[in-house]
């Protein structure tokens, strides 16, 4: 874990806690990281500070908003993160004209790969997980993550070798649900 990871999240575990001095030096030390995540992701489609501003704002908003949804047993940067690219890609959709002045050599640069994503989509991953019934995870773990045959799955989650089979498919099928129910909010 980073500096800035332990301090912004004993910052944001303070907030949480109430302490209003600890919100505001969050919020300030997140907008100044923000502004500089969107400054150069905009700069390669001319985007100006204006429009980085803009982002700042509606993540900012979005954090202090949703700041209860933060789980304190996970790094807080990823759950910052993936708020930031959301508000990135909902700005690209409302302004999909930017990607049709993108100078070709350009393309690669902006759409670059980000090394926050792993982090945010593990993050999302354990996030939706959660919310599947025990056998049902337990089961996806086991085969899906961790590579174990159904055998073992059967044997590790106390289910039948059916019962993994079934819920693997079935857990599947709810995290698309999931996963699609989110994208649309």
């Amino acid at each position: 874990m980073t500096t800035h990871e332990i301090e912004l999240k004993a910052l944001m575990l303070a907030s949480l806690d109430g302490d209003s001095a600890s919100h505001r030096t969050l919020l300030e030390r997140l907008s100044r990281r923000l502004r500089a995540y969107y400054k150069g992701k905009l700069a390669g489609i001319g985007r100006g500070a204006s429009d980085a501003e803009d982002l700042v704002q509606e993540a900012v908003l979005a954090i202090h908003i949703k700041r209860h949804t933060y789980d304190p047993a996970e790094p807080l940067t990823p759950w910052v993160h993936a708020i930031a690219r959301y508000k990135l890609i909902d700005f690209l959709r409302r302004t999909r004209a930017s990607f049709a002045e993108v100078p070709i050599d350009e393309a690669d640069r902006i759409m670059a790969y980000d090394d926050n994503v792993d982090a945010e989509s593990t993050y999302d991953v354990k996030r939706l997980m959660e919310r599947l019934p025990k056998n049902m995870r337990c089961s996806i773990e086991a085969v899906k993550l961790e590579g174990l045959s159904i055998a073992e799955a059967a044997a590790r989650c106390s289910i039948s070798e059916s019962g993994v089979k079934v819920n693997i498919h079935r857990g599947l099928k709810a995290l698309a649900a999931l996963i699609a129910r989110e994208t649309r909010t």
